[in-house]
């Protein structure tokens, strides 16, 4: 089997998905009416300073005010004017197209970043309302979070990233060959702008040099219009947009393992034809245009796993399940034995399991974006060695996951805490919203319960009533039970209150609500509704 990249565009939304052996890992979802921020560059303006936090919101002119913390203020090491001033490779037309790219764990460990020197510095000391500040979002807002900005800024290339504010040259740590490190050093430190940096990518291992220096320059090129649009610009303004989804993962999930890139959009088709020319030739190859009758992602049999990535209850193959609900603080995974009765013995029943819900588990937080704290039920398990080998699957799953993931030992009840990183929404929050009914709960009270409430209210207000009966306003399942198997009940009330007791129902109610009124009704009317 292939892996592939598999592309849906539309005017309203585009839709990537991850093909590695067949399987579904990632889903990303980009829709036009809520775009992400992340990679973006702003031009704010500090609209508050918190010294007890150590941080500032800035207004990014976005809606929410975003949020800067004092680690990512420290002052830049080259001066502006350097850039403005200073000759740089052709402008190239994609220049306005560059973001920031969410980088490997091991090329984030090649960006040293020193926090001693930034100790020093006190967010009072750098920042006062009312200025202008030039900052990149690297978290998109989240809930009631603002987005996430700093003002050491990153422009990716397809080897190289950029940093204008930082003075470091990186490597990444997956590079291991000591002379192929030396080469990339030396070749980003002949590239290198004054108080500048460049981090190598994993993927530069053997690169040729004129096309790392080509990919230094035309990101040195795109800062220096970056910082000419800024002095044309008043704050807030957006200065530099990110990518679209198309051309984000077009850069940033090709690699040599990739066999396919399948598009079903002309327009699409054509930008990521030019974009990967520049980007790497080779790549040009495996880009398709999907001419199918059906539907990409029919096609594909994409759409029954959205489905499944938004449903509660996963299946294992051994006929156990997960059940994930995802809250505001947290995630929780519990594990079941369902179906599965096991062959020897329960020890072992449930340590097969156990050992297939973790890989499940692994999967469908990357498949689901999930981040954050999550908590894992596992099912009980007294051997202290099963509990190990539990996590010690647990651990090696999740190594293939990009986001940095951190596991707590797992407990005597056999819960294992770990949290996932946050980057943006999870799958399940950018495709549903909560129930308006139940208003996210997940449950509604019954409508036995919502009648005895009906009676509870009527036995304590209506002696109050100067009416001579009284109208009770019902959802119609409620009114059906109450005149049903409650109808005894309602008569008892009746002889309580002394007043007549008509129920109507109501079918644009909610089935939890009702109202009581007195009314000088007719008898005859509660005649009529008994019937």
């Amino acid at each position: 089997m292939s892996n592939q990249l598999i592309i849906n565009v539309a005017p309203f939304e585009t839709r990537v998905a991850w093909l590695e052996n067949g399987v579904v890992l990632e889903l990303l979802i980009e829709r036009q009416a809520d775009k992400g921020l992340v990679g973006n560059i702003y031009l704010g303006k500090v609209q508050r300073v918190l010294p007890g936090m150590q941080a500032a919101f800035i207004e990014l002119g976005v809606g929410k005010a975003a949020f800067l913390y004092v680690g990512d203020v420290a002052p830049p090491e080259a001066p502006e004017e350097e850039f403005l001033n200073e000759p740089g490779s052709e402008k190239s037309s994609l220049s306005d197209d560059v973001p920031e790219l969410p980088l490997e764990p091991e090329e984030k460990d090649a960006v040293f970043f020193d926090r001693r020197r930034r100790a020093k510095y006190k967010i009072e000391e750098l920042l006062k309302a009312g200025q202008d500040i030039l900052v990149q979002v690297t978290k998109d807002p989240i809930g009631t979070k603002g987005p996430r900005v700093t003002c050491n800024i990153s422009l990716p290339g397809r080897h190289v990233v950029f940093m204008p504010t930082y003075d470091h040259i990186g490597i990444s740590r997956k590079i291991v060959d000591e002379n192929e490190r030396d080469r990339l050093r030396r070749i980003l430190s002949e590239q290198k702008p004054k108080g500048c940096g460049f981090v190598s990518r994993t993927v530069s291992q053997g690169i040729l040099d004129e096309k790392l220096r080509g990919d230094c320059a035309f990101l040195v090129s795109i800062w220096q219009d970056v910082l000419k649009r800024k002095q044309l610009l008043t704050a807030p303004s957006l200065v530099q947009p990110e990518l679209d989804l198309v051309l984000k993962c077009a850069r940033d999930m090709t690699n040599d393992h990739l066999d396919r890139i399948v598009v079903d959009d002309q327009e699409s088709f054509l930008r990521t034809k030019r974009f990967l020319e520049f980007l790497d030739p080779r790549l040009v190859e495996k880009l398709e245009l999907y001419q199918g009758q059906d539907p990409i992602f029919e096609n594909f049999s994409l759409e029954s796993e959205i489905t499944k990535a938004m449903s509660r209850k996963v299946w294992l193959r051994s006929g156990g399940y997960l059940v994930i609900d995802q809250a505001e603080a947290l995630t929780a995974i519990d594990v079941n034995t369902g179906k599965f009765v096991g062959k020897r013995n329960l020890a072992e029943t449930i340590l097969r399991t156990n050992l297939e819900a973790v890989r499940e588990v692994a999967y469908q937080l990357r498949l689901r974006n999930i981040g954050g704290m999550v908590i894992i039920d596992f099912i009980d398990m007294e051997s202290h060695d099963d509990r190990d080998k539990v996590v010690s699957a647990l651990l090696d799953a999740l190594k293939k996951d990009k986001a940095r993931c951190n596991v707590i030992k797992i407990s005597e009840l056999g819960l294992v805490e770990m949290t996932r990183q946050r980057n943006k929404e999870s799958l399940e929050h950018q495709l549903c919203e909560a129930c308006f009914y139940c208003d996210g709960k997940g449950s509604l009270k019954s409508k036995r319960t919502i009648a005895y409430e009906v009676f509870r209210m009527l036995m304590q207000r209506v002696k109050t009533f100067n009416e001579p009966s009284v109208i009770v306003h019902a959802h119609p399942e409620v009114v059906d039970l109450i005149y049903g198997d409650e109808n005894e009940m309602l008569h008892l009330i009746e002889a309580h209150v002394g007043k007549p007791i008509v129920v109507k129902p109501r079918g644009s109610f909610h089935q939890e609500q009702f109202d009581i009124f007195g009314s000088k009704i007719l008898e005859k009317e509660k005649a009529t509704q008994n019937k």
